[in-house]
């Protein structure tokens, strides 16, 4: 993500002389990955950590991810735990800016997964759907249909021609095509391949979770199926995607109306990324470090999931796979 705002030596120590029990900052290092906060790898002379300063995000919001965050480390998920203060307090401010530490989970990105990768991310979001389901608050996706509405039309202006056609025929579709009825519970809402950390084979943290909200599940596993499991031209790889559907639908069973509006929401899943790209690309945010996301790529994968048939299920028609 982009680093937006720097953090001097004075401002860290004072901030970290709250946390008794990170020890001394010895090196605070800016990430480059993302979009949407602040993030430094933080090292002390007992640990690592991530330090985190949020941009964007409503201050009201994060008690709902740092608690589910904590939640879901309760119940043995792969996922970053808040480190609290010495006054018991998650949040602090840093540089003017609300901040939060958070362990630092050991692995690396996988940039090209394969088969065995989606295999376990299917298994680790099931899980997390299935323990997210009993999480006492709720946050409304901010990302949500509504937003795309609101994005499209301030969009307009800055869009060629066959992109504001392929924007307004989208929405159309997803208005009538999208349901509600379908299992929610809390969702990640972020799940791309460089939110989770791999070391010898097994999925050992999915980071990130400034975007979790409350939604539909099924439109979780249809981010993660758009980004984990794409040839290059944006079609789906069959391969990956039913390791990743038969190993989440282990953990929790995917009902019959899912698997019938999966082509809904593999479409929908695009057309959020696709507009949130293409704001970012009109309308960029200065920051240190700068780290602007191609919209073209996720126009092919709309227009790939287009293209499947309305029978869809694992990418191919679903008579193929029964």
């Amino acid at each position: 993500m982009s680093v937006y705002t720097s953090v001097s030596q004075e401002q860290l120590e004072t901030f970290i002389g709250h946390f008794s029990r990170v020890g001394t900052p010895l090196e605070l290092v800016g990430i480059s990955q993302g979009v949407e906060n602040t993030n430094y790898f933080l090292v002390t002379d007992r640990d690592e950590y991530v330090l985190t300063l949020f941009e964007r995000v409503p201050e009201e919001d994060l008690p709902f991810f740092l608690n589910l965050m904590a939640f879901l480390g309760d119940r043995s998920l792969p996922v970053p735990r808040p480190v609290a203060d010495d006054d018991g307090n998650y949040l602090r401010y840093l540089a003017n800016r609300p901040a939060a530490i958070v362990t630092k989970l050991p692995g690396r990105t996988v940039y090209y997964p394969g088969v065995e990768h989606c295999a376990a991310v299917g298994s680790v979001l099931g899980r997390m759907h299935r323990a997210g389901q009993e999480f006492p608050r709720s946050r409304p996706n901010p990302r949500g249909p509504s937003w795309w509405q609101d994005t499209a039309a301030a969009l307009e202006g800055d869009l060629e021609a066959d992109e504001q056609r392929l924007v307004e025929d989208e929405l159309t579709y997803q208005y009538h095509n999208r349901r509600i009825d379908l299992p929610r519970g809390v969702i990640h809402a972020d799940l791309f391949h460089d939110n989770a950390l791999f070391q010898e084979g097994e999925l050992t943290g999915v980071i990130d979770f400034y975007y979790a909200c409350s939604d539909v599940l099924a439109f979780d596993l249809a981010i993660v199926a758009n980004d984990w499991c794409i040839h290059p031209d944006g079609t789906l790889n069959p391969y990956r995607a039913k390791a990743l559907l038969h190993h989440y639908h282990a953990e929790r069973p995917l009902a019959r109306n899912e698997e019938a509006l999966w082509p809904v929401m593999l479409r929908g899943a695009a057309l959020r990324f696709w507009l949130s790209r293409l704001w970012d690309y009109h309308h960029p945010r200065a920051g240190e470090i700068t780290s602007t996301k191609d919209p073209e790529h996720f126009r092919a994968i709309l227009e790939a999931r287009r293209d499947l048939p309305r029978n869809a299920w694992m990418g191919w028609p679903k008579d193929v796979v029964d």
